[in-house]
């Protein structure tokens, strides 16, 4: 099947923490949404609060899953066509723009990057995969990349008066290390289309090996 092959890179943080994925085509904003929540470390999905929404600005669009703007703003907000993103698939503006800037919780600011790298035709399964990655990403509530690069600080030294409360907090944030393998299990569950199981080489719905996931 038709699929992206895309990279997603957070903005404003030192070193570099990205995503090589691979996700079908025919997903809609909200399925982009739940990619980057489940390559990240961020929990949109357990949290109800009022700032933990995303948007995405593209072809004169504002896309977004905030109710509380949708109710204000109804179908213009800041010149721009206001839009739903449970219905409305990425496909021709990931195409034509090539790239999307993501944001998320509007008082972290986060910002990543999602530049589309290839299309392929030879992806049969029909949920998005990790290919490749680096760095651990930032957990929620941490304060935009400000707030996260003094985490790291205090995380990382044990003689800082708060190296305790901050590593309790961060397990209660579920803060943990970029694992593609556990990721990628996690993904499985995320179905945008049927598995072409007749184009996939298995036995009993074992897979053996696949061009992009590897060997199994």
């Amino acid at each position: 099947m038709k699929a992206y092959i895309a990279k997603l890179t957070f903005e404003d943080i030192e070193p570099l923490i990205w995503r090589r994925v691979i996700m079908p085509a025919g997903g809609t904003f909200n399925r982009l949404h739940e990619l980057v929540q489940n390559v990240t470390n961020f929990q949109s999905k357990w949290i109800d609060e009022p700032y933990h929404y995303f948007d995405v600005e593209v072809d004169g669009l504002f896309i977004t899953n905030n109710p509380s703007i949708h109710e204000e703003y109804k179908k213009d907000f800041k010149g721009l066509t206001l839009k739903r993103p449970s219905h409305l698939k990425i496909d021709k503006y990931f195409e034509a723009s090539g790239q999307f800037l993501y944001r998320y919780d509007s008082g972290d600011d986060w910002r990543i990057i999602v530049d589309l790298e290839d299309i392929v035709e030879d992806y049969y399964f029909g949920f998005p995969t990790v290919l490749a990655g680096e760095g651990t990403a930032p957990p929620e509530d941490v304060g935009g990349p400000p707030g996260y690069a003094h985490f790291l600080t205090v995380y990382h030294d044990p003689k800082h008066p708060d190296y305790l409360a901050i590593h309790a907090w961060a397990e209660a944030q579920d803060y943990k290390l970029f694992t593609m393998d556990v990721i990628n299990q996690r993904l499985k569950y995320s179905q945008y289309q049927k598995t072409e199981w007749d184009r996939i080489d298995h036995e009993n719905h074992y897979v053996k090996s696949d061009k992009y996931r590897g060997p199994k």
